[in-house]
């Protein structure tokens, strides 16, 4: 009997979707599914559609601010976009991006058939859209959508807020279990199915980027979720624990939050480390460049990641030990990324290089990560940092790391993966149109960010003082044409799933010597012999 049943179960877990004599179809197939290829592509699509829903939300913030005074909306419903453009970028667009990633391509890299717990990664899937359906709903409430930014310091999430909190810690709630339920199983599926042979110094860097953010989330989630439910007692149920009246602190609100927020934008970054550092080698037809480095750099970049979030915190009335601490802290996570930018170089270096899609998004992330690198790198400072604190200068900082960072390596990820996951090889030249307008129009949207912050623009506002106008002028113009260079991927991609030019076995085999990176005994050798160069 027990055999019988474990047959069954074992039957339904196969990684064809469903059962043996019989596969379902149409809409069963999406809302059943146990295949990771099937869950990958529905958390990339998901993560491309939150990706322009978010992106509309802050062209409705560029287009207020194309000028000084107030055009569009009302400061409360800016408030509101702002909020929610951020909530939906990390968690809707960015972080399932990369677990979609994951999913496709993380059990062909370790060589397992599927990733180890299907249907836990099946309802890790399908809570999202309901979490983010919850925290748009509340547009359409009396009281609006939250409108406390998307750090949601106490008390304008608890005192000030309006009625739309418990939507919001509800959303964010669902997102966290979310995150932890696709952390575990990736951290399953790497540690116990492996293919033989393969130890974790054997691992693709891809793999291991992916591992280690796996822990982070497993690490932080958890205190989000107490941060959120606090947030929700005092505001429905007569606590205090952020209201000085009643003997709280909202100061330790923020220490509570960022503890959660640092390793949080190290989860939204590791993982483009994995991805490039399989794209720059693959197109540069040499191996990686020092991939123990690499490696223990990424590990020494998680640990560091717990120890600096009071760098966010250098306004708030901290002790100068306090403040000297956090402040070398975050220098010293400049070494490990340091490692990372120079072996990518190096990995580059006389290589055999050809400028296909993936390789330009690539090489752009690692210039334009690392303009975002220094000026982090002068906020750590703790004396300037009160100058740029809350200015565009930070807005400029993140979008740089996150935009430039995040979301050009998840592009790269999907140009080179696009024709082993379609069958059919891409349109290049919308893809070369889509990044030279994606460049061009990023650096114009956030670059002049910069200036406006260094001289003195707050974050945040609807209106400005008039000397800011000339280049928010220009930024609004950039943000405009980056959000349209996002719909040239859009119809690059459905007409890739289309069909097309069939893409061979190996698709970036342009240049004598290259080969994909699969299971191999040494999977982080993207390459069979390096070609001769004259």
């Amino acid at each position: 009997m027990t055999t019988d049943v474990i047959n069954d179960q074992s039957e339904h877990d196969s990684h064809d979707g469903g059962h043996h004599d019989h596969k379902m179809t149409g809409l069963k197939r999406w809302l059943y599914t146990t295949n990771h290829k099937d869950i990958g592509s529905m958390y990339l699509w998901f993560s491309f559609i939150m990706f322009l829903t978010g992106g509309a939300m802050a062209l409705v913030i560029r287009a207020e601010l194309f000028q000084p005074g107030l055009q569009i909306v009302e400061p409360d419903f800016f408030n509101q976009m702002t909020t929610v453009h951020g909530l939906i970028m990390v968690f809707g667009a960015i972080m399932p991006a990369f677990t979609g990633l994951a999913n496709w391509m993380l059990p062909m890299m370790v060589g397992a058939p599927d990733m180890a717990l299907p249907r836990l990664n099946n309802w890790s899937f399908w809570i999202l859209p309901f979490a983010f359906a919850i925290l748009l709903s509340s547009f359409f409430m009396e009281s609006g959508a939250p409108n406390f930014g998307w750090t949601f310091y106490a008390p304008l999430s608890t005192t000030y807020s309006n009625g739309s909190t418990a939507f919001f810690v509800f959303a964010v709630h669902i997102m966290g279990i979310s995150s932890i339920m696709g952390a575990i199983n990736i951290v399953v599926t790497i540690m116990n199915m492996r293919a033989p042979g393969m130890t974790y110094m054997k691992m693709p860097l891809f793999v291991w980027t992916f591992f280690i953010t796996a822990y982070l989330l497993i690490a932080v989630m958890p205190v989000l979720a107490g941060t959120v439910t606090m947030v929700l007692t005092d505001t429905y149920f007569g606590t205090s624990f952020f209201d000085a009246a009643g003997g709280g602190d909202p100061v330790m609100f923020q220490h509570i939050f960022w503890f959660f927020g640092h390793p949080e934008v190290y989860i939204m970054i590791l993982p483009a480390f994995g991805i490039v550092s399989t794209t720059i080698p693959a197109f540069s037809r040499k191996k990686l460049f020092g991939y123990s480095s690499m490696v223990y750099a990424t590990a020494s970049i998680a640990f560091l990641s717990f120890i600096v979030w009071a760098h966010h915190m250098f306004t708030t009335g901290m002790p100068l030990f306090g403040e000297l601490f956090f402040m070398y802290c975050t220098m010293l996570i400049a070494v490990p990324t340091g490692v990372k930018v120079f072996n990518w170089a190096a990995t580059m270096w006389r290589g055999s290089i050809s400028f296909e899609t993936p390789m330009l998004f690539s090489i752009a992330f690692v210039i334009l990560f690392t303009i975002g690198g220094f000026s982090g790198l002068m906020l750590a400072m703790t004396p300037v940092d009160f100058q740029y604190h809350d200015t565009y200068f930070v807005v400029a900082h993140f979008h740089y790391v996150l935009v430039t960072g995040a979301l050009f390596s998840i592009f790269a990820g999907a140009y080179y993966w696009l024709p082993k996951w379609t069958g059919y090889m891409y349109n290049d030249t919308l893809s070369k149109w889509h990044f030279w307008c994606s460049l061009v129009s990023v650096n114009l949207l956030f670059f002049p960010m910069h200036f406006l912050g260094l001289a003195g623009m707050p974050r945040r506002i609807p209106d400005y003082a008039l000397q800011f106008a000339d280049f928010n002028k220009w930024v609004s113009i950039g943000g405009f044409a980056f959000g349209l260079s996002q719909l040239i991927f859009l119809v690059l991609v459905i007409k890739c799933i289309k069909g097309g030019e069939k893409a061979p076995a190996k698709p970036w085999d342009g240049a004598e010597g290259l080969e994909w990176t699969v299971a191999s005994p040494a999977p982080y050798h993207t390459f069979t012999t390096p070609p001769k160069i004259d």
